[in-house]
């Protein structure tokens, strides 16, 4: 079955790992050739912003893994500009060397070229928008270099708003004035807003400010796991609402309410999907894996193991046509939506 995965990390970990394309990457839990025997039919490829100076990578997002989190303390990690630009590199590589299979991919009417050409739609991500640096023209830029889609905030405050928090206090707060043009200007570019990673009043405010669907591009259900970074029940019925999706993120701590947990099983997936659909509409759930951001005992752990999640929807109760808009459909309707 094709599908679209909304998040993974395989860029940042590529850089890490010295590598110059990620067509055949049997290091991580990526590449284009098991994507492709996967049937990918697109994969958001996330430019992770990784922590500044002073802060620790492995504290900061504990999805990350640990070996990766070392490799970042004791890599030298270069200004923002320069990062971005090495990772598109990777991509940009990639893709020039292995043009029939994946294609860097901008708009819902590339999306469906790659489609009828069977190549794989390759959507370039922003994980943090502090790269912004509250410029509209340095957001432009992001746009007009191919970027289709920012997380507002990683785990740190920036110029967009305030991120997930165990505080309340932090939790509650919104975008900032920046941050609420910054979300308008990007929907009448056409870059898909993502609120994976914000405070609950950023959520909200996301919400007052943009007129059609956004994103949570790599989030669970809150009611079923406590992270902070899950999504409560009312944010999923607005996400339902609007148009927008939830991506099911695969690591454990987000799956369960015991975050310590090391095991993320299919089982523990369709629960999240089930309470998605639940709360938000049956074209509110889609996937956002994670993989190359996360660890744990994972049964799905690659592209080609994804099969093994559709399965269990089957076998959940969930029809043909329902499995293919989680899998697929939900996320190419937003696209066709807003890029």
């Amino acid at each position: 079955m094709n599908y679209i995965d909304m998040h993974c990390d395989t860029l940042s970990e590529a850089f890490l790992r010295g590598r110059k394309d990620i067509f055949d990457f049997p290091e991580a839990m990526v590449d284009v050739k098991r994507l492709k025997k996967a049937g990918a039919a697109a994969q958001f490829f996330a430019i992770y912003m990784m922590p500044q100076t002073g802060e620790s990578l492995r504290d900061a997002k504990p999805e990350r893994d640990e070996r990766s989190s070392r490799k970042s303390r004791d890599s030298a990690i270069p200004d923002d500009d320069l990062y971005i630009e090495a990772l598109c590199k990777i991509m940009e590589d990639t893709v020039r060397e292995h043009p029939e299979l994946i294609a860097v991919t901008r708009s819902a009417e590339e999306l469906e070229d790659n489609l009828a050409g069977k190549r794989i739609s390759a959507f370039l991500t922003l994980e943090d928008g502090r790269a912004v640096q509250g410029s509209m023209d340095r957001l432009e830029d992001f746009y007009k270099m191919g970027i289709r889609l920012i997380s507002l905030t990683w785990n740190f405050a920036n110029c967009f708003g305030s991120p997930n928090s165990t505080d309340r206090t932090v939790m509650e707060q919104g975008l900032t004035a920046f941050g609420k043009e910054a979300v308008s200007r990007m929907e009448e570019l056409g870059m898909i807003v993502d609120v994976s990673h914000l405070s609950d009043g950023g959520f909200l405010d996301v919400a007052q400010v943009l007129h059609g669907p956004f994103v949570a591009s790599h989030s669970n259900c809150r009611a079923l796991s406590p992270h902070p970074r899950n999504l409560t029940d009312d944010m999923l019925r607005t996400l339902g609402e609007r148009g927008g999706v939830a991506g099911l993120n695969f690591f454990p701590a987000f799956l369960h309410r015991d975050e310590t947990r090391e095991d993320s099983t299919v089982r523990h997936m369709a629960a999240h999907i089930k309470h998605m659909v639940n709360k938000g509409g049956i074209e509110c759930a889609a996937i956002g894996t994670d993989f190359d951001g996360i660890h744990g005992q994972l049964e799905i752990g690659e592209p080609q193991k994804m099969h093994l999640l559709f399965e269990r929807l089957e076998q959940e109760g969930f029809t043909t046509g329902e499995i293919e808009k989680i899998a697929f459909g939900n996320v190419r309707r937003v696209i066709h939506s807003l890029l």
